[in-house]
């Protein structure tokens, strides 16, 4: 793949960007590879000519070519990725988009992004971790909650209360023996 020199391109700002995927392997021989989309639907990144790959700490920018949804994946070609062997050198690259170009969310919705790292507590006022990530399970989502020990807590009306960003927390009606 035909990768600008760092100093010819503008670097993103890691708390600018928002991981939608990641590349999981190459498919077909073309250079096309399958992306793992971590958004609510497998279509999420079709909107976004420009991607941005990070792999070891390090972004690069990639245009999307072509790309299609098979299945529960996307599979994508990016430019000057032309053969197998360069769709390969992707697997395991994150992708992202910028924040800036993203849709703001209605109320009562988040990127999960947003809700990693934030404190989670419930209506106790005990403290129970930090939310490390989102799982999302076809019925609902669920936030993994790590602490003293790991939580799995569904993020649905009933459970999660109040979701601050500005504090940095969550306040869910949840024990804290469960």
């Amino acid at each position: 793949m035909v990768i600008p020199p760092v100093e010819a391109m503008v670097l993103p700002a890691p708390e600018a960007m928002i991981i939608m995927g990641r590349v999981a392997a190459p498919f077909a021989v073309s250079g096309w590879v399958r992306i793992q989309v971590f958004t609510e639907r497998p279509d999420g990144l079709l909107g976004y000519r420009d991607w941005w790959l990070r792999r070891d700490g390090q972004w690069r920018q990639a245009t999307v070519e072509e790309a299609a949804v098979h299945g529960r994946v996307m599979v994508a070609k990016l430019k000057g990725s032309d053969d197998r062997e360069a769709a390969a050198a992707l697997r395991g690259s994150e992708v992202a988009v910028p924040r800036a170009v993203l849709p703001r969310n209605a109320e009562g919705e988040y990127y999960w992004a947003d809700l990693e790292g934030l404190r989670v507590h419930n209506l106790q006022d005990q403290e129970l971790g930090r939310i490390a990530g989102v799982i999302d399970t076809g019925a609902n989502q669920v936030l993994v909650v790590r602490g003293e020990r790991e939580r799995l807590i569904p993020f649905v009306g009933a459970v999660v209360q109040s979701v601050d960003l500005a504090r940095g927390e969550v306040t869910v009606d949840w024990g804290a023996d469960w």
